[in-house]
């Protein structure tokens, strides 16, 4: 180890130190709880959650016996024992920090440690996964462990009825998606009544894959999208206008923010295509809006790299998994410019009901950690956005990977031929090849190139990634040659040999075996179930056999050096690049890694500098010669470090303009929580019908003149229309020549009130709870004020930067006045509100012969919402001209006099 890394590694033997202490205790209570019998064992779980209510023991008290406990039913249910560095992770996620294991190190394995230790507290545990199919398999996996331990586990994944997502939340551990998490608080802060709600408190999240979550999706927010307006021909005429007029002197492009704009020779061609004199005029801002969306189409994005087109639809890729974002559309009307680009159906625009980013939603919870094989270089970033701290675990077996020079050529040709080369020698020796490209265009480039030299490959990238854990299961067999998009989160490990557990499972569903066996086929609990021991007994016989085989094929790899690792580009993280090179030297597995790049790479044209181009200049060598040197890999892992820096910068920039977003929503949905949970808000009424005296006679009168100058007339429009339904002269000459301005006030609130008594009066007489009106009207003015309010200060952020042209910070501005917006939406709120509710009416519904009656909430003749049924018989004694009994407001005699009268 070099000086330097010895002293920057300083803090992290400490750390290690630390948690050494307490993992011995774990290790010292092992043979006494291996010598536990079923019931005993079982039964530590009620003894643990006694002692932490009854003894005031807290749960870093029973760490040591809990994590043995969770140590030995593994052993005994899944047949595999925690090993002691599983052990240190363990402690370290349950200590709320980020867990850095190598890959193959058992990650899914420790989590089941801090989520029992955690859950026994009641409030629940969130295990957070980058997929469904991660969520579903790890919940059946480690789930059989923690239900052994009398724990219940559930699943949350989209598609599920939010009864059943209900049931999963409330499971001690609940294993879930990231995306499906944060679209569920969302939606639970759009209901109406409790009882739809799904999430309970957000106390305990362990996010597996935590750098991919936090970091390479945080600039992403969650939008719960409304139907909006329809989407204009505005798309098309752009996307006309781009693609036959604009040629490369009319527009600027900067790769490396991903920015473009029109040139001054491309800006007289809009005006001349769209008919207009200036395209700047703020008239005109909707077309310079799809222009430029049109140009970020066509001259930024590109398919099958940003995005595929699949079905009609345009699907985003994600640029650092790979993996199709099914549901997901660009914001802002890229998505429907991309639509118009690719020639498919244009949907409609949507309007934004909800949204939060993972940065926001994950800050929620009262403990958060995280578990990966790469969170060490950008530990700054967890540490400055959620005060998490990384971990340096051991591996269990010291690795004996060997990571080789990068190999630079002049030409994207000379590297590829260079790659294929390397894959021919080593499927030629039977070395299996795991190659990583950074998008879908890339791999079946590469694809193309092998298939032309006849060499057999699998392709894992974004357009099959439901074959994904097969691919991967067969990845190490003897000359297998895999092709990856980024494989982050990938959930599956490469073993030397093949899988064999994989292959005797899929053969068990190629014969129809029903899961629920297959899944029991591989636990260890006891049973006398005959069915499982039947399906126990048949996976046994089909793995032994595929181990047979795997084992000779493991020999055969290790002879020809392992799994291979070949990168052909370098990716703007280190994160990800060493995310694919930790695929090979698994768990003390030989392997080695390499990256064959070219002066052509994105990342070298755009981010290498000066002196990289200085280089290639000074070596002067063709396309087929390489250069591999320490002073360039150095300068390429500078250039990494400083896209690593901006786009750190850029996402602190995002987070800084959600904070005031974040804060405007956190005061919403906690006040909306309270009327949601059933606090009254009749007093809350109140003071806003005081507000709105206040504000509309402030409007229309001046106590320093006479009120004959008063715009009374108005005044009264604005009392009828906002205060007192009905009464369109409350304020008569009489009682202005006689009445005060604060007389005036306190008169319209005894009108009000007295109007508002007879209201709430009346639907009692009906059975009917006024407050529970109250809260749902409230809690719908809120929502629709909310909704209008995101689009306004989405608008405000879209134009905001113009305020750094006046020397003024735009994050500062888009603080001030947004919160001067925020506090106009509480006025709107507040207007609305008493308004609708002065309006409101409990009636009963017209009578149908043989039914019994609904009461109906009405405003203005319209049906607002349904209250409980009651019985009513008819009233013969009412008048032929009396109102009618059924309450539809026509006379008597019009309405039910003939039914009755029968």
């Amino acid at each position: 180890m070099g000086l330097i890394s010895f002293i920057t590694g300083s803090d992290n033997r400490k750390h290690l130190k630390r948690l050494e202490a307490i993992a011995l205790k774990v290790d010292e209570l092992e043979d006494e709880y291996r010598n536990l019998s079923e019931d005993e064992l079982r039964g530590k779980t009620a003894e643990f959650k006694r002692r932490l209510k009854e003894n005031y023991e807290t749960l870093d008290d029973i760490l040591p016996e809990a994590f043995a406990t969770v140590r030995e039913a593994s052993a005994r249910v899944l047949g595999m024992r925690h090993f002691h560095v599983q052990i240190l992770g363990g402690i370290t996620l349950h200590q709320g920090r980020i867990s850095e294991m190598r890959t193959g190190e058992g990650k899914t394995l420790v989590s089941t440690l801090p989520a029992y230790l955690n859950a026994l507290t009641g409030e629940g545990v969130h295990i957070v996964t980058v997929n469904d199919y991660l969520a579903k398999r790890d919940a059946e996996w480690m789930g059989k462990v923690h239900r052994y331990l009398g724990l219940t586990v559930g699943v949350a994944i989209s598609g599920m009825t939010p009864e059943a997502k209900r049931a999963a939340y409330n499971c001690d551990i609940t294993y879930a998606t990231n995306n499906e998490l944060g679209f569920d608080y969302l939606r639970d802060n759009m209901v109406i009544y409790k009882e739809e709600m799904v999430q309970r408190k957000l106390s305990y999240a362990i996010i597996d894959e935590v750098d991919s979550i936090l970091i390479d999706e945080a600039r992403t927010p969650l939008i719960i999208s409304g139907r909006g307006e329809k989407s204009s021909d505005l798309y098309i005429r752009a996307n006309q206008f781009v693609k036959r007029e604009i040629k490369e002197d009319d527009y600027e492009i900067d790769e490396k923010k991903k920015a473009i704009n029109l040139t001054e020779s491309g800006s007289i061609k809009a005006e001349t295509f769209f008919g207009i004199e200036n395209l700047a005029d703020i008239e005109n801002s909707d077309i310079a809006h799809h222009v430029n969306n049109a140009l970020r189409a066509h001259k930024i994005m590109k398919r099958d790299s940003d995005y595929i087109v699949s079905d009609g639809e345009v699907v985003i890729v994600d640029e650092f998994t790979g993996r199709l974002m099914v549901g997901r559309r660009y914001s802002d009307g890229l998505h429907q410019a991309i639509e118009a680009k690719e020639n498919v159906t244009i949907r409609n625009e949507n309007k934004t009901l909800a949204t939060i980013t993972f940065q926001n939603y994950f800050r929620l919870y009262d403990k958060l950690a995280g578990m990966t094989g790469t969170a060490k270089t950008e530990e700054t970033e967890f540490k400055g956005i959620y005060g998490l701290d990384v971990v340096e675990i051991p591996t269990n077996v010291p690795s004996q990977r060997v990571d080789e020079n990068d190999v630079i050529y002049t030409t994207v040709n000379g590297k590829l031929k260079a790659v294929i080369e390397d894959i021919k020698e080593c499927t030629e020796r039977g070395q299996p090849v795991l190659v990583g490209t950074t998008n879908v265009e890339k791999s079946e480039e590469l694809s193309r190139l092998l298939s032309g030299q006849r060499i057999n490959h699998s392709v894992l990238n974004a357009k099959n990634h439901e074959k994904e854990a097969e691919i991967i299961a067969q990845a190490g067999r003897v000359s297998a040659v895999t092709i990856a998009t980024n494989m982050a989160g990938r959930g599956t490990d490469i073993l030397l040999g093949g899988n064999p557990e994989y292959l005797a499972k899929k053969r068990m569903r190629d014969l129809g075996v029903d899961e629920r066996l297959i899944s029991a086929s591989t636990a260890y609990f006891n049973t006398d179930d005959a069915d499982i021991l039947a399906a126990r007994a048949q996976y046994k016989k089909f793995y032994e056999e595929y181990k047979a085989d795997a084992d000779k094929e493991k020999e055969k790899v290790i002879a020809v050096g392992g799994l291979r690792i070949i990168g052909t580009e370098r990716h703007e993280s280190r994160r990800i690049d060493n995310q694919l090179r930790g695929r090979a030297g698994r768990q003390g597995d030989i392997g080695s890694s390499i990256f064959y790049l070219s002066m052509e790479d994105d990342l070298l044209r755009l981010f290498g500098g000066d002196r990289m181009k200085r280089i290639a200049e000074m070596f002067k060598a063709d396309e087929d010669t390489p250069f591999s040197m320490k002073l360039l890999t150095r300068q390429i892992a500078n250039a990494q470090r400083n896209v690593e820096g901006r786009n750190y910068s850029i996402r602190k920039q995002v987070l800084e303009y959600d904070n005031v977003m974040n804060t405007q929503r956190t005061i919403i949905y906690k006040e909306r929580n309270k009327v949601l949970q059933g606090e009254s808000v009749h007093e809350q009424i109140d003071e806003m019908m005081h507000n709105q005296i206040e504000n509309i006679v402030d409007t229309y009168t001046d106590p320093k003149v006479d009120w004959n100058e008063w715009d009374y007339e108005n005044l009264n429009k604005e009392i009828e229309r906002k205060l007192i339904p009905g009464d369109t002269t409350f304020l008569t000459d009489e009682r202005m020549e006689n009445w005060a301005l604060e007389e005036i006030k306190e008169q319209i609130y005894t009108a009000m009130q007295t109007y508002y008594t007879q209201k709430i009066d009346n639907a009692k007489e009906l059975g009917v709870d006024f407050e529970e009106i109250e809260r749902v009207i409230l809690l719908k003015v809120v929502d629709k004020q909310w909704m209008d309010h995101i689009d306004a200060m989405d608008a405000l952020r879209r134009g905001i930067g113009l305020k750094a042209y006046g020397q003024q910070d735009p994050v500062i501005a888009y603080k001030q006045e947004g919160f001067a917006m925020f506090d106009d939406m509480i006025d709107r709120i507040h207007e609305e509100t008493v308004a609708l509710l002065m309006r409101v009416n409990v009636e009963r519904a017209p009578k149908r012969e043989g039914q019994n009656l609904d009461l109906v909430v009405s405003s203005g003749g319209s049906k607002q919402a349904k209250a409980p049924k009651v019985n009513q018989s008819p009233n013969k004694n009412a008048g032929r001209n009396d109102p009618c009994p059924c309450g539809s407001g026509k006379k008597y005699k019009s309405c039910c006099w003939d039914k009755d009268h029968k």
